[in-house]
């Protein structure tokens, strides 16, 4: 029986029992739109949580896997608000607006949401952005590159999906200027076979580098592997699991960030508001550079993230341009949080649709 048949047993039990049961700040609710194992996003989220209970004495978690963002999470929600979790970590991107409307029936709970642009009383929001990273794997995508075209696998068409492409894309264009990114759309964030096709087409077509952000991310990998591609790595470090194909990648450490925002609720000082940290402030982290990038390419990318991280160097800085050619970001302009939150725009050497 899966973590997810378990709990909602147990949580389908506890409902049955008439006495109201009394929040408790020290309960905290996980859920996750896959499964805790996936090797991707939501492995990433888990290890959050599993940092959380390292730092934080006296707490107690309960994760939920494969939840789909629909009407579904807001009953889940509520049964873990019914058996006493008084904060709920919503770790996908569709799960916002149901933690929106289930906090103005439950004030009392603190619903912390992965991204997103919207916050009430009780909903704030957190984020690593992780664009930084992709720009940096870019960089050493372009270089490997011999074909100078580059694909893409994503799950959805949404903003957070675009601003990595777009950084990828930009990343690889700083070395080569005509490098193009080829994007497939699988239109899920769990789906190995779509995943396996896409790689084996990119292969067919002599894209030789591609990268990705769905949450199964070894099918790809080894699927690369076999067919002697390059891959750039999203969420967890997969790079034993094709060590011949691996880059580089991008990982997310989430643990610092739940722990912030636990312990401020906990002292009573946490305000709804959009927390973000990103590759300076450690919440995405660069991975380690496979035996296939050259010394000199790691150190052109290691000079860039120095860059970037001292703050000389803004990824969303302009002249940007559309895939139609029309301007993005005028030159001396910079895209600030909300513009990057929301975009809905592909860059010019892009070949992939935004709907």
């Amino acid at each position: 029986m899966t973590l997810k048949h378990l709990l909602s047993a147990a949580l389908a039990a506890s409902a049955l029992v008439a006495l109201p049961v009394s929040a408790d700040d020290n309960k905290i609710g996980f859920i996750y739109v896959g499964p805790a194992a996936d090797y991707g996003y939501n492995m990433s989220m888990d290890l959050g949580r599993l940092y959380l209970e390292e730092k934080i004495e006296g707490i107690e978690t309960t994760a939920i896997e494969n939840i789909p963002e629909s009407a579904e999470v807001e009953q889940v929600m509520e049964r873990l608000i019914n058996s006493g979790h008084s904060i709920i970590f919503a770790t996908s991107y569709g799960y916002l607006d149901y933690a929106i409307a289930l906090g103005e029936k439950y004030p009392d709970v603190k619903f912390l949401h992965a991204g997103g642009l919207k916050t009430s009383d009780n909903v704030g929001t957190y984020w690593a952005d992780s664009d930084d990273g992709m720009y940096l794997a870019g960089i050493a995508a372009g270089e490997k590159s011999e074909t100078g075209k580059l694909g893409f696998i994503g799950a959805f068409q949404i903003p957070q999906l675009f601003r990595s492409i777009n950084a990828f894309t930009l990343g690889a264009q700083s070395v080569n200027p005509d490098a193009t990114v080829t994007v497939v759309w699988t239109g899920g964030w769990w789906e190995p076979q779509k995943e396996a096709d896409a790689v084996n087409a990119f292969a067919d077509e002599g894209i030789d580098v591609i990268a990705e952000q769905v949450d199964s991310p070894i099918t790809i990998a080894q699927t690369a592997e076999k067919r002697g591609v390059h891959i750039i790595g999203k969420d967890v470090n997969v790079m034993d699991r094709a060590p011949a194909a691996w880059l580089t990648g991008v990982s997310w450490n989430w643990g610092p960030m739940m722990e912030q925002l636990v312990s401020e609720i906990h002292a009573g000082t946490w305000t709804p508001s959009h927390l973000r940290s990103d590759l300076a402030g450690g919440a995405a982290v660069l991975d380690p550079f496979g035996d296939a990038v050259p010394a000199e390419v790691q150190s052109a990318v290691v000079a860039k993230k120095d860059e970037i991280v001292g703050g000389s160097f803004d990824i969303w800085s302009g002249p940007i341009l559309k895939q139609d050619g029309s301007e993005a970001v005028g030159a001396g302009s910079a895209l600030d949080m909300t513009a990057i939150e929301s975009m809905d725009f592909l860059v010019q050497g892009v070949i992939g649709s935004t709907n």
